[in-house]
């Protein structure tokens, strides 16, 4: 498989995982209070990928530490847990718009911070994305009072993962995918992880009834697949293809919301199949490469 072919489908599964994440918060919000979703989302990334980290430790990038550091905590660390606290009090229409505009948020950190240049046909197909993005997120969310709070959680969040995403291009793109990720929840983010769950109450409320379990279980889908695995796809989207392509996920990934919208029995309104046309014209416009100057 080429390597065009390959970020093209790369693209659409993390849509698709990414995209079912909001619901698995949701049902997970419902066992465990946000700041246990986050921590336990890191921590059970880091103990399914221990024992890979722990057999490749002699390749570990200690010239590139400091680098690894700062991607793993603006990438999987700090919006696992503005997420949940966001999803405690926003309509999902509001989330969906503001996680869309990380396409925006890669532009500003890479020209400002990594001199990325980027052309006016991915600047007009991010635009397209967005707007398109908006129609479906405002056609699926439930009207209501827009508090500023949980938005200025998930703007953070969104600027967070879009210096992750410059950092990992421009400093890690040397790092094979899966042990970057091995790296990041193992051996970076698992104490921190831990100490977080430990402060929020987690073992001092913990009881294992049917309650427990089920969380357990949504928390873990949530982490091996949406958090682990994820990653895993996302760093070696990020090595093939540019950042700004590969934060185009987040354009995508209210399409995969409203999809599960429909399982669980919503219908799919004009306006959200306009929305999906428009988003997906966009990406049309994202296959020239930006360049470093």
């Amino acid at each position: 498989m080429t390597a065009e072919k390959q970020k093209w489908v790369l693209l659409i599964a993390l849509s698709l995982i990414w995209g079912s994440s909001f619901i698995l918060i949701k049902k997970s919000l419902e066992h465990f209070n946000p700041y246990e979703v986050g921590a336990l989302r890191v921590l059970i990334s880091g103990m399914v990928l221990m024992p890979y980290a722990i057999a490749k430790i002699k390749l570990f990038p200690k010239r590139h530490l400091k680098w690894l550091i700062i991607a793993a905590f603006t990438g999987s660390f700090i919006p696992m847990f503005l997420f949940p606290m966001a999803e405690t009090e926003i309509s999902s229409s509001i989330a969906g718009i503001i996680n869309s505009m990380m396409p925006i948020f890669v532009i500003i950190v890479g020209s400002l911070v990594w001199k990325f240049s980027t052309t006016k046909r991915q600047l007009l197909g991010v635009l397209i994305s967005f707007v398109g993005a908006c129609i479906l997120a405002l056609g699926s969310g439930e009207s209501g009072e827009i508090k500023i709070y949980p938005i200025l959680l998930l703007i953070l969040a969104v600027l967070l993962y879009a210096i992750c995403t410059t950092t990992i291009k421009s400093k890690l793109h040397e790092v094979p995918a899966i042990l970057m990720s091995a790296y990041v929840f193992s051996f970076v983010l698992f104490l921190p992880s831990l100490i977080a769950l430990i402060f929020a109450g987690f073992f001092k409320d913990l009881t294992l009834n049917q309650s427990t379990l089920e969380g357990l279980g949504f928390v873990a889908i949530l982490s091996i697949f949406g958090t682990g695995l994820a990653m895993m796809m996302n760093y070696k989207l990020l090595s093939i293809s540019t950042p700004l392509f590969a934060s185009t996920v987040t354009l995508l990934m209210p399409i995969v919301a409203i999809i599960w919208g429909i399982l669980d029995g919503e219908k799919l309104t004009t306006q959200q199949s306009v929305g999906a046309l428009v988003i997906l014209a966009g990406l049309i416009f994202l296959r020239s490469k930006p360049k470093v100057v």
